[in-house]
């Protein structure tokens, strides 16, 4: 089918409570340590200094992005796929707000920031507008859901946007939305990555309000990996929590494909052997 490159917007209807709540979805060698995890006080901006480009033979096609998607055989847990129209209409209600400018110390600047990332989780383009090819595919378990994007970004360097989203844990770790006269809570923390591709950037967002006549909790795992001017994007959770190890695996596992397909090489059938 052909899938729009950007903007995807979803809508996904859950039971809570009394009513009906709009839910959630939405390598180059290891470098940063033993354990395969993120180097502690590295940002992507100090990663942007060292950038690299990987050595691919051709431009990321839309069949190459198709093939470099993850399958339910990279993810850990009972994930589902479901159909590209279903994943297409995921929709995160509980993201729609209005920051509370009043929150912040420098308070435009910040708010902006804030607002910024409430409506990129909403509108499934974390990185900006994919220049290039873009493709997405969405898999589900229980009321969880888990959202997979491989882009180009050719004209909008992602590394700006790693940037970005390094920046957020201390711009907006705690701030008030208001939508409907509801406000909501939304903290934004840190959370740590394989050390995969060129840069990588890792949060936890966490909102909490009434919607629907009941208190909910809406926790996303989100993570960008670059690959040099290309980049993955992986959006995971629901109102039963995070998918933290399921991201961790999406984005090592993912970002093996992603090289695979830039290098001109077929991406391994049975992921779990990929170190």
């Amino acid at each position: 089918m052909t899938r729009r490159p950007y903007r995807l917007v979803r809508v996904l209807s859950c039971a809570l409570a009394a009513g009906t709540l709009l839910g959630t979805a939405a390598c180059s060698d290891d470098d940063g340590g033993d354990d395969g995890s993120r180097v502690p006080g590295v940002t992507a901006s100090q990663v942007a200094g060292e950038r690299q480009t990987p050595s691919p033979t051709a431009t990321l096609t839309t069949d190459g992005a198709r093939t470099a998607l993850i399958t339910e055989a990279d993810i850990e847990d009972d994930w589902t796929q479901v159909k590209d129209t279903e994943a297409d209409n995921w929709h995160d209600s509980l993201l729609i707000g209005t920051v509370d400018v009043s929150d912040f110390l420098t308070a435009k600047a910040q708010a902006a920031d804030c607002q910024r990332l409430l409506d990129s989780l909403f509108d499934d383009d974390l990185l900006g507008r994919p220049y290039g090819a873009s493709e997405v595919r969405g898999f589900e378990q229980g009321d969880s859901r888990l959202l997979y994007q491989v882009a180009s970004y050719e004209r909008t360097d992602p590394q700006d946007s790693l940037n970005w989203m390094a920046s957020l844990p201390e711009k907006c770790d705690q701030f008030t939305v208001t939508d409907d006269g509801e406000q909501r809570t939304v903290q934004v923390v840190e959370t740590s990555l394989p050390a995969v591709g060129d840069a990588r950037e890792g949060l936890r967002v966490t909102v909490r309000g009434r919607t629907g006549g009941a208190e909910a909790t809406l926790t996303l795992d989100v993570a960008a990996v670059r690959v040099g001017d290309d980049a993955i994007t992986v959006t995971a959770g629901g109102l039963d929590g995070g998918e933290s190890d399921s991201v961790q695996q999406a984005v090592r596992l993912g970002t093996q494909r992603l090289k695979d397909v830039l290098a001109g090489r077929a991406p391994s059938p049975n992921p779990g052997e990929v170190d």
